[in-house]
């Protein structure tokens, strides 16, 4: 590791790579390599973080028939061969091997930088992505703590650019229609969003250091996190159960119906956070809540609770993840998928709209076969258009905000009570010490 470290700090030095800490080339900037999106056909693209999620979005990307993905990136060289291959059968162009993401920012011809790396890499990539004059598709959760959220709304505003959170099912068409009669009163007033997520996840052991793989960049890999040693339970997956590098899941996969409900009642910070849960079902390395339940109270009388079960795949209204809205006149579920039910007060359902949405695996260049693609031609339109993007920074960060929230109260072991004008915890020094977190020196995320 020393050794690789010495040579990148010696190419740096020589202007062949980006430098060897968190930043980018002095003389590189948004101004110096900025250049008119949409001039050419296509929106280009370069892919950071392509193993499982990241493949599965950069091949989606690359199979836009409006986008062209030129760089994949990532520290592990055998994910990024098996990604490098996948979307050279898709668009029949092999894109470029950059295994440091930064060299990417560097070519003037990206447009996108897409952010799948894992959490703790997402508000710095970004950061970075902005600063270099690109638009950002980011992975939820947007950010690993608070901090980093209000920097990617700054890091947006100041340069200019779209950052998309990849919350999908704003762009979903039957889900928008469900919110869309939710918001016309077709229950009445909503006043409670109960949410879910349930899985039946093993447990992930005891580790031990180990040397680190020939394939993998760990230093990269940790990127702005202080370091640690390798371990061989931590990649690829299960850095998601240590707080030093992910967020549980909560943030995993709790944003998603999160995001629903707060979209659904129209609210944005609340006013009282609470979490109670813990690792129950092993005894093992993960850190993090298998079982979480956060309540989150809002000024305008309205809640929003998230129960998480990482270990007992039972589901909630015959769906492992999803949303109900209960209201004045009845209730509302949106299901797992693009699909929605209405109740009357007794129970009795009133309407059903089922997923109408045909998706054809064998055109994924056409963007109405792939539900998830129109979330990606929404950021197209943006760039290119001008239109409003179904998640902006912003809606993003404040849904990303509730259930970190919710981590930090599970974290202090109390409930907090919260300033609903910035979601900002209230009298709680101590509390707040998780607003943020401490960096690597030299990778520290800057405006």
């Amino acid at each position: 590791m020393k050794n690789s470290r010495r040579n990148f700090i010696k190419k740096a030095s020589t202007g062949a790579a980006v430098l060897s800490i968190g930043g980018i080339l002095p003389s590189f900037s948004a101004k110096s390599y900025g250049h008119i999106i949409g001039a050419n056909e296509k929106i280009t693209v370069a892919c950071m973080g392509v193993n499982s999620r990241g493949l599965a979005v950069g091949k989606n990307f690359s199979a836009q028939k409006n986008c062209e993905v030129l760089h994949v990136s990532d520290v592990d060289s055998r994910a990024a061969d098996i990604c490098i291959n996948a979307i050279e059968k898709i668009q029949h162009k092999r894109p470029k091997a950059t295994p440091d993401f930064r060299n990417a920012l560097e070519d003037k011809d990206v447009d996108v930088l897409i952010v799948t790396a894992p959490d703790h890499w997402h508000a710095p990539a970004a950061i970075l992505a902005c600063s270099a004059g690109k638009h950002v598709y980011l992975e939820k959760p947007c950010s690993h703590n608070p901090n980093e959220g209000e920097l990617l709304v700054k890091a947006a505003a100041k340069h200019k650019r779209i950052l998309q959170m990849g919350n999908q099912r704003r762009s979903w068409p039957n889900v928008a229609a469900a919110i869309a009669e939710l918001h016309a009163g077709v229950i009445g007033k909503p006043y409670y969003a109960k949410t879910w997520y349930t899985n039946n996840r093993a447990s992930i052991g005891v580790g031990k250091e180990t040397a680190v793989p020939s394939w993998l960049n760990y230093d990269l890999w940790q990127g702005p996190a202080p370091r640690k040693a390798f371990k061989d339970n931590l990649i690829h997956y299960n850095w998601h159960w240590f707080w030093h590098w992910g967020t549980g899941e909560a943030l995993n996969n709790g944003t998603h119906m999160v995001d629903l409900a707060r979209w659904g009642l129209n609210v944005h910070y609340p006013t009282k956070v609470s979490s109670n849960g813990g690792r129950y079902r092993y005894q093992d390395d993960w850190e993090t809540p298998d079982t979480q339940m956060i309540n989150l109270e809002f000024e305008n009388k309205s809640l929003i609770t998230w129960e998480g079960r990482s270990c007992n795949g039972k589901s909630v209204e015959s769906q492992s993840v999803g949303v109900i809205f209960y209201a004045e006149q009845g209730s509302m579920l949106i299901e797992s998928g693009n699909s929605y039910k209405i109740f009357d007060l007794k129970n009795n359902l009133v309407k059903e709209v089922k997923n109408d949405f045909v998706v054809d695996a064998r055109n994924l260049a056409d963007p109405a076969s792939n539900l998830d693609a129109l979330h990606i031609q929404n950021l197209f339109d943006g760039i290119k258009k001008g239109v409003a993007v179904n998640s902006d920074i912003l809606s993003g960060h404040q849904s990303t905000l509730l259930v970190q929230l919710g981590n930090i109260s599970q974290r202090m072991g109390r409930s907090l009570q919260i300033d609903p004008q910035n979601g900002h915890i209230l009298h709680d020094k101590e509390a707040m010490k998780f607003w943020s977190r401490t960096y690597e020196k030299g990778w520290e995320p800057k405006i």
